[in-house]
């Protein structure tokens, strides 16, 4: 399981060009005028994943296959989205499809890129997005509670369940918060989720800044950062303009050009990284001379659940999974050295896999 995060943000703030350096492709036309994005672009990235490289050396793995993650690069949206203006609901649309949304906030100057505000106001920016997602989820709540009053009134469980979801969700967002402030209990979680309402996914709030501020941001990005602490949300620091750079080049001298930019990774693992951490994924690992592969999971996933991301038999049928932590894999020089130190284990249904662990699941068919 990789994830899917929606790039999102006004016109001119940078996504396209981030989306082409992240995928390696040109599917997305970057250029200075709004709305060049009409369809929503799809692209897959390999997760970088330094462990796996490792692992594979040491059981002589032929094929590397890393864990992927979707981008979706989604049109600029503009003030007045949600009423149908720019390009309208069709978007909005879109952003109910994604895991996370990577909204792209312009924190650089420059008079050649026109901005659809006229001025360089990030937070600003972010205001006008959150906004016109407030007032869709607020447009969507209204509709669905006006439908779910002839259930009601047939005292239908799950319609009781669902008006009292929305109806907290119509709180907040009419006091002018976002739903992902409402709190949820583990029994309404699944639930909440189904009603897939815009402002309660994740937001990673992504600073597009100028190849001198890469390193460590500027003014603009650093009340980024502000709102994003406020908010208990997440940020980063890219320069689209160097990413775009770096898709260009062959991996070492994408390296030499980090370390002349003062970087020590690439925008892209960055990017990644904080991903993970905003949905709180992890990642283990199955070995052998054939391949060495990364799977993504959530975390708190267990055994069988775990083994299902490979295969649907392999959680019906779990009988136990053999484990090696990752840095028993790596001192003990493989699978066998980790079984002559006694340090792999025999785990049962109820094991919480550990990020970096690696696995071999046995199972019935």
């Amino acid at each position: 399981m990789g994830f899917k995060m929606g790039i999102v943000g006004l016109p001119n703030v940078g996504k396209s060009t981030l989306f082409n350096a992240l995928t390696k492709t040109a599917a997305a036309q970057a250029a200075n005028f709004p709305f060049c994005t009409i369809e929503p672009n799809v692209g897959e990235v390999s997760v970088p994943d330094a462990r796996l490289d490792k692992l594979a050396a040491i059981a002589g793995s032929k094929q590397i296959i890393p864990t992927r993650m979707t981008f979706v690069d989604i049109a600029g949206l503009v003030k007045g989205a949600s009423q149908g203006e720019g390009l309208g609901n069709q978007f909005l649309a879109n952003i109910r499809e994604v895991d996370a949304i990577a909204h792209v906030l312009r924190c650089f100057e420059d008079g050649d890129v026109t901005h659809v505000e006229g001025r360089v106001d990030p937070v600003a920016d972010a205001e006008v997005i959150e906004t016109e997602l407030m007032l869709s989820d607020l447009e969507s709540i209204e509709k669905r509670r006006a439908g779910l009053v002839r259930k009601l009134k047939g005292n239908d469980k799950d319609a009781q369940q669902q008006d009292r979801l929305l109806a907290s969700a119509q709180a907040v967002l009419e006091e002018g918060q976002p739903a992902r402030t409402v709190e949820v209990s583990d029994d309404d979680a699944k639930a909440w989720k189904l009603l897939q309402l815009l402002t309660t996914k994740p937001i990673l709030y992504v600073c597009n800044v100028d190849e001198a501020s890469a390193a460590d941001g500027n003014a603009h990005s650093a009340r980024v950062f502000e709102m994003a602490a406020e908010q208990g949300a997440a940020a980063v620091v890219i320069s689209a303009q160097i990413e775009e750079e770096i898709s260009q080049l062959e991996a070492d001298e994408a390296d030499m050009f980090l370390e002349e930019m003062g970087l020590s990774e690439a925008g892209l693992d960055r990017l990644i990284r904080a991903g993970y951490e905003l949905l709180h994924l992890e990642t283990y690992f199955t070995v052998g001379p054939k391949e060495a592969r990364a799977w993504t999971i959530p975390a708190g996933t267990s055994a069988p659940k775990s083994a299902g991301v490979i295969h649907g038999d392999f959680e019906k049928g779990f009988i136990r999974a053999e484990t090696i932590a990752y840095d028993d894999f790596i001192a003990c020089n493989g699978e066998q050295g980790a079984k002559d130190a006694g340090k792999m284990r025999a785990e049962g249904k109820g094991y919480i896999v550990k990020d970096g662990d690696v696995m071999h699941f046995l199972f019935n068919t």
